[in-house]
């Protein structure tokens, strides 16, 4: 997207921004999931059970890359949770597992600069009781949509360049990698390059669906969760240049869907259904897949994953742009999608008038299964497996 000029210097600016003023600190609230809760962090109530995971011998790692710690007794590891209980900024928070009500772990949101509506996450540790379970998930899902909805635009993750495995996990969890502050800080004697990763209010609701999609009851199995969250939460589809949709593509998708889809509205004799939903609500229940030609959205690719199959739930060309090949390279690039989550059945439907449609799956390999009558019209269903 170009870039306003200011009408005297003709130089490039930023674009506007809709609410300027400064965004609402957080506050000491409790945040309830399935698998945990946040709650304010009380040394007194939280710090024999964050203890018993977090010092002594075999606990060192935890401690590796923090600024505190390693702790040898519990006289110092609760002078250390006293501290973090007292201070604003960082602001912590006890994460409580939801079945036994024990702390499991601490987070906070720091660096609190309201101002300009950027927020960091940051001081966390996850004891081996939380490690690698749905909860830790979970405890990131809630600060990020607690962050959100107060109306912060950015949400910053920092670590030690060193730590491999917060920079997956921030990865895993829908951040995107900024760049390395070189030689950014002294700790524990030692110097830290540290790695920057950000994630913007408008990637949100395609982020948290991510993360709702992998903590769905539907998502779970035995052996664990069954789609990847790092596969869920991904901005790019591998072998495509498609981007994930922001909420500052609301306008063009819904121009774009408009175009496409209104030429069947004669055919159908009633409104096409992509039409029936707002963009707004399209961005925040489905996966959106732009492709942009002269930066502008060109076609659309609007998924539904499920555990066991993807839904198609939409592809639409800007009608300037069809007959271009468009059309097929958004509908391979759903089956790509597809084996990035290590599915195999792909599924669309379409209205029952519309033959050319039916027929131009058809020939791409998808099989007519069922017709579903409506109200108001016939739905075809189509399926396809990949090989």
């Amino acid at each position: 997207m170009s870039p306003d000029r200011d009408p005297v210097t003709g130089l490039p600016i930023g674009r506007p921004v809709a609410v300027t003023g400064p965004a609402p600190g957080p506050e000491r609230v409790r945040l309830d999931g399935r698998h945990v809760s946040i709650v304010p962090l009380e040394a007194e109530a939280h710090g024999a059970d964050l203890a018993d995971g977090a010092i002594g011998p075999g606990r060192e790692a935890l401690w590796q890359y923090m600024a505190a710690g390693p702790f040898d007794d519990r006289a110092s590891f609760q002078a250390y949770l006293a501290a973090c209980a007292a201070s604003a900024d960082p602001l912590f928070y006890a994460i409580l597992d939801a079945g036994s009500r024990k702390a499991v772990g601490h987070a906070s949101l720091m660096r609190i600069d309201r101002a300009n509506r950027v927020i960091e996450v940051g001081n966390i540790l996850y004891t081996p009781a939380l490690q690698r379970t749905p909860g830790a998930t979970e405890a990131m899902r809630l600060l990020a949509g607690y962050v959100f909805d107060l109306g912060y635009r950015r949400y910053e993750w920092k670590c030690n360049a060193l730590n491999a495995p917060s920079r997956k996990a921030a990865q895993r969890l829908g951040f995107s990698y900024e760049g390395l502050f070189r030689q950014a800080m002294i700790v524990k004697g030692r110097n830290r390059d540290t790695a920057w990763f950000s994630m913007l209010d408008g990637e949100w609701p395609q982020i948290r669906q991510g993360f709702d999609r992998w903590l769905d009851p539907a998502n779970s199995s035995e052996r664990g969760q069954i789609a990847r969250l790092g596969a869920l939460t991904t901005a790019a589809i591998p072998g495509t240049t498609l981007r994930r949709a922001t909420t500052a593509d609301e306008a063009a998708l819904a121009t774009l869907q408009e175009a496409a889809y209104a030429p069947n509205r004669p055919l159908l004799g009633v409104e096409p259904v992509p039409l029936l939903t707002p963009a707004a609500e399209v961005l925040a229940r489905y996966e959106v897949w732009l492709a942009d030609h002269d930066g502008a959205p060109a076609g659309a690719l609007v998924l539904d994953p499920t555990p066991d199959h993807l839904m198609i739930w939409s592809v639409s060309v800007d009608p300037a742009r069809q007959g271009g090949g468009l059309g097929n390279a958004l509908l391979a690039a759903a089956e790509r999608r597809a084996r990035d989550l290590d599915l195999s059945d792909l599924r669309l439907y379409t209205g029952d008038k519309l033959v050319r449609n039916i027929d131009w799956y058809a020939r791409r390999g998808y099989a007519t299964e069922r017709v579903e009558d409506l109200p108001d019209r016939r739905l075809v269903h189509m399926r396809k497996i990949l090989a």
